[in-house]
This record gives C-alpha cells, structure tokens and sequence, in this order.
C-alpha cells in the first residue's frame, strides 16, 4: 500500500512539474508579445505614417500592403502619385524585413512642410493618402502571426 501511495504521488507531482512547465512557456509567450499600432498625424505642417510597437517584445515586419482602389502594392510610392524623392518612405518585403523593438516605430510616410506652405499641397497630399488602406503583416520571436490594417481616410478628417 505505501508502495502504491508513493507511486501515485510521484506521478502527481511529475504532472504538477509539467503543467508548471506549460505555465511558464504560456506566460513567457505573452510576457514579450509585440502590440502593433499604425499611428498618424497630420499637425503643423508635419505628416507621416508609423508602425508603432506598443509591446514588450519585438515585431518582425514582413510585409506592408498598400490597397488604393482596388489595386494592391507592396510599396507605398507605387501608389502615390508624388515624387517619391519629396517624402521620407521605407521598403519591406520577403526580402527586406525590419524589426521594431518596443517601444519603437517604423516609418513608412514622413513629409514635413514648410510653414507657408500652400494648403492646396497639403490637401493633395492628404487626398492621396485617404484613399489608401494600410495592412501590416509580421511575426514575433515565437514566430507568431501578427497582422494590423488601418484605413488611412482619417487624414480627411478636417477637409
């Protein structure tokens, strides 16, 4: 009977010791999980468009897809009509991925004006991107899916 008893304790407490192990994996999983946001501002004279990483751990982006009526691209100077030497933009693809560490952003659209700069410039610019829709797709350490998308039609906010 003691035998038993110690058997069966033994194996209890090697179940215990697994699940402790599942915890711990499950836990350090979320503990460095990246959070994606697409943030935007258009404020005095200064436009742009990031990824932030509001998480505790760095996300891999993979690729960026830009869809404007319909048509998918993969760069965002594709679906501009601007000169693409006039704005600060970044490439990510297979074959050029970035990592955003926490607390950190990519930038993928950054135009500052001048102070008497036209509104008509500014609008245009605007226009162009309102109609764009952006989606960001990645991957964790744990090589985990991440994907956000984000309608960038906020910057017709105030036209």
């Amino acid at each position: 009977m003691a035998v038993a008893l110690s058997l069966f304790l033994s194996l209890l407490a090697l179940l215990a010791t697994y699940y402790q192990a599942h915890l711990q994996r499950v836990h350090n999983g979320k503990s460095v999980k990246p959070l994606i946001q697409i943030t935007l501002t258009d404020d005095k004279g200064l436009i742009f468009i990031h990824i932030q990483n509001n998480g505790l751990g760095p996300a891999i982006v993979e690729r960026l897809t830009f869809i404007k009526n319909g048509q998918v691209y993969h760069d965002i100077k594709d679906s501009l009509t601007l000169n693409p030497s006039h704005y600060q933009h970044i490439v990510v693809n297979e074959a050029v991925n970035k990592v955003i560490l926490p607390g950190t952003y990519l930038e993928v659209f950054s135009k500052q004006f001048d102070v008497a700069t036209e509104n008509v410039e500014l609008d245009t610019i605007r226009n162009e991107l309102a109609t764009i829709k952006l989606t960001v797709e990645g991957r964790d350490i744990y090589d985990k899916k991440i994907e956000t998308e984000r309608d960038l039609i906020w910057f017709l906010r105030h036209l």
